[in-house]
């Protein structure tokens, strides 16, 4: 039996127990969010601070990977098109509104926005002038929303048009908005995370932070979607709809991306010590005390030398139980990863396990919220793009042959309208069931 029968023979699963789960966690994680809010504001501030980068960083990488998808015109990954399209399109507006309470609490979070900074002679300030005032801080937020609104909405607006006509002038503007919106999508990231997060310690420099968030934002959404789609498969939407070769990708690129945030943040602490300069040592120095040199070593061989040797075999991106756990394992790593970014600023002593409960909290109501627009979005459109040219490819029916004739170019078959009939969701462009 063929791995793709194999793969659509799954038996199906049924989550209606599990329908009422976002507000659950929203129910869950209010209480502690409203505690911690009243007990220490500015504690509540930084697990707030902690939750919205970790799922902004879920929506920015799936809007990397739809980005990408049209760039390289790739295949394989039409059918997870749409479900990216949904995530991505979470970066604005909902993530500008789970923004607002650290755009409120932002004078109490980040040290340089204090009158005494502002006021006192500070050279590392002085020298990130006009950025690091308080005009620069909200108008680059909402240029960074705004660009993020405009990007996602848009590929996810003529991607379903393309449902309705099957035009190619969606298929060219999709391609346009991406080649532009990979620019603004590379310079906003950089300027949000180093505002956001770079900017708790204004006095520290690196050239390298906008890429190091970047890749822990794919990793985390890779292994995320990996598991969404297989859920998707098992419960009906996508049935049908994908091949082997899709789980086969997604689990190839995470382990790519494994690699190369383990580059990346190596070559960040490498430049940093071998220059041995006060101003950007400071910051690792900082944190090796406490617990966050435990922390640390939790990072190095949990984010990168775990997956990597799990992952080398090439049959264990096909066993979903490894993923799986894989997928809950980037979760945690990713939050201890911003925890070692963002918690050292008001804890320099160690891990704040005294406050645990607060960061879940933050990150339950934050994560129902967004769970609740993701769902509601899905059952809205269609499960797939059901019109997209590359389709009968991505789904493992069409394989090009070359011609010997012809010297080797390759021949395409006339049979993709008669393969694509039939298929789950083709029949309802109105959206999922």
């Amino acid at each position: 039996m063929s791995s793709h029968h194999h793969f659509s023979a799954l038996q199906p699963l049924d989550l209606s127990r599990w329908r009422n789960a976002p507000n659950w966690a929203i129910a869950v994680g209010l209480v502690p969010a409203v505690v911690g809010a009243l007990i220490d504001v500015r504690q509540f501030g930084y697990s707030w601070l902690l939750a919205f980068m970790f799922f902004l960083s879920l929506s920015l990488g799936a809007l990397f990977l739809v980005l990408v998808h049209h760039l390289f015109d790739a295949g394989w990954s039409v059918p997870l098109r749409r479900c990216c399209e949904h995530l991505a399109c979470l970066s604005s507006p909902w993530m500008a509104i789970m923004f607002v309470p650290v755009a409120l609490l932002a004078p109490r979070l980040y040290p340089w926005m204090g009158a005494e900074l502002q006021a006192a002679p500070d050279h590392a300030l002085h020298a990130k002038l006009p950025l690091f005032t308080r005009p620069a801080f909200y108008g680059i937020a909402v240029a960074c929303f705004g660009f993020w609104y405009l990007i996602s909405s848009n590929l996810r607006k003529w991607s379903l048009r393309q449902d309705e006509t099957g035009s190619a002038r969606c298929t060219y503007a999709m391609r346009r908005w991406s080649a532009a919106g990979m620019w603004v999508f590379a310079i906003t990231l950089t300027l949000g995370v180093i505002f956001w997060m770079k900017a708790l310690v204004h006095q520290w420099f690196s050239t390298m932070y906008g890429v190091y968030y970047f890749a822990g934002s794919v990793w985390l959404t890779l292994a995320t979607v990996y598991v969404l789609i297989k859920v998707l498969e098992r419960t009906g939407p996508l049935r049908g709809i994908l091949h082997e070769h899709q789980y086969y990708f997604l689990g190839s690129l995470f382990f790519a991306f494994t690699v190369f945030y383990a580059y990346i943040h190596f070559s960040q602490y490498f430049i940093i010590w071998n220059a041995n300069v006060p101003e950007e040592t400071f910051y690792y120095k900082l944190r090796e005390q406490g617990t966050w040199y435990g922390v640390s070593m939790v990072i190095i061989f949990g984010h990168f030398f775990l997956p990597f040797l799990a992952l080398l075999r090439i049959d264990a991106k096909h066993y979903f139980p490894l993923m799986a756990f894989f997928a809950g394992w980037a979760w945690l790593m990713h939050y201890l990863d911003l925890s070692f970014n963002i918690m050292p600023v008001p804890h320099p002593d160690g891990f704040p396990f005294r406050w645990v409960w607060l960061d879940l909290g933050c990150l339950a109501l934050i994560g129902g919220v967004l769970a609740k627009v993701f769902l509601k979005s899905f059952r809205a459109h269609p499960p797939y793009p059901l019109k997209d040219p590359r389709l009968l490819e991505a789904l493992g029916h069409y394989h090009p042959k070359p011609r010997l004739m012809s010297g080797g170019e390759l021949e395409e078959t006339e049979e993709i309208e008669e393969q694509i009939r039939g298929l789950p969701g083709s029949e309802t462009p109105g959206g999922a069931k």
